[in-house]
């Protein structure tokens, strides 16, 4: 049977009626991809999900389906989101597959071109402040408060509820939740919305046991493992460069309620996972997906696994080229020799 978007994959568990039009790029089913450098690494069974596969290549296309035909079943006519990209992307694209008008606050300077491309290529309103993604979110939350304009951020229940379904194709995908889930931790909704969706599938004898959420910020954009606002948030991970998440509180919850952990990583932890993926796996990410690979690299060290058996799973939230500049950066430069096959052997090492 062939995919039909998440909304009608799971419908039984959304908030969708008779009556909710489904607005859809064939999101989800994204593959659940064996590594086996990190297998070795840990001893553990380790799976990436490999969420850049999404239409607008992250996972925010999940829960944009549920927003944006949510706000349709309403009648909105206009959505609004604060973005560091992957949101603009994705909801510009929902926005302009059901025909609505999407506006779209970014902090200026600090977002990545492949991500902006995309919003504007789906004819969003692109506007840039000069100021951070907490000031762009507060913003773009008091507009949609005072005026007809839907908010499509993660504040947006429905954007959760989209999300969750991640969770339950892992599931299927093994036959039974993992042990442990890596997670990046950006403004928050991802790590709660997995933990929603393996309690509901937990609930419903659909799996048998729950995960332990293991979540990691950035180094210097890490609001939670801190316990305080960052109000200068930093780091080259631009996707989770927040520093007030919007459901903070609900990933404190996911991390206690699952006996798992937030902690950090720092860039260069980051950027030698996001390498490693590449050379070992073949699997391209944007910066911020390495966080949880890059976390999962560090409890290695740290023995946090030793002793356990079973499996985990990472998430690889987008696509490597939504940041193709930080890939350039970090790995050495095409070699430019004459056009003779003796000097083409010559660098080729034959």
């Amino acid at each position: 049977m062939s995919h039909k978007g998440v909304i009608e994959q799971y419908r039984k568990f959304l908030p969708v009626g008779d009556k909710t039009p489904v607005v859809t790029l064939l999101e989800g089913d994204t593959p659940l991809i064996p590594s086996k450098c990190l297998s070795e690494l840990t001893g553990l069974e380790v799976f990436l999900k490999y969420e850049g596969l999404n239409p607008t290549g992250s996972f925010k296309d999940r829960g944009m389906t549920m927003a944006i035909s949510k706000a349709l079943e309403d009648k909105a006519k206009v959505v609004i989101c604060a973005s560091t990209g992957n949101t603009s992307a994705s909801a510009s694209a929902y926005a302009a597959r059901a025909g609505m008008k999407s506006v779209v606050l970014i902090p200026e300077g600090n977002i990545a071109l492949g991500k902006l491309a995309q919003a504007m290529i789906h004819n969003a309103q692109v506007i840039a402040i000069k100021g951070n993604f907490d000031q762009a979110l507060t913003l773009v939350k008091e507009i949609s408060q005072k005026y007809p304009i839907v908010l499509v951020n993660s504040v947006n229940p429905f954007r959760i509820e989209g999300q969750k379904t991640a969770s339950f194709e892992i599931c299927d995908n093994l036959g039974d939740a993992p042990d442990f889930h890596a997670i990046p931790v950006g403004n928050a909704g991802n790590i709660t919305a997995y933990w929603k969706g393996y309690k509901e599938y937990f609930e419903n004898k659909s799996s048998r046991k729950l995960p332990k959420m293991l979540g990691f910020q950035a180094a210097d954009s890490a609001p939670i493992v801190y316990d305080k606002i960052i109000d200068k948030p930093e780091t080259i991970a631009t996707a989770i460069r927040i520093g007030n998440p919007a459901s903070w509180k609900q990933a404190v919850a996911a991390r206690d309620e699952s006996g798992g952990l937030i902690d950090i990583v720092t860039d260069e932890e980051i950027i030698e996972a996001y390498k490693m993926l590449a050379k070992y796996d073949g699997v391209f990410v944007e910066p911020a997906s390495a966080a949880s690979v890059a976390g999962v690299i560090k409890l290695r060290k740290k023995e946090y696994f030793k002793g356990k058996k079973g499996r985990i799973v990472c998430t690889l939230t987008g696509h490597g080229l939504k940041d193709p500049n930080i890939a350039i950066k970090n790995v050495s430069q095409p070699v430019s020799v004459e056009a003779k096959l003796k000097d083409l052997l010559d660098v080729i090492g034959l």
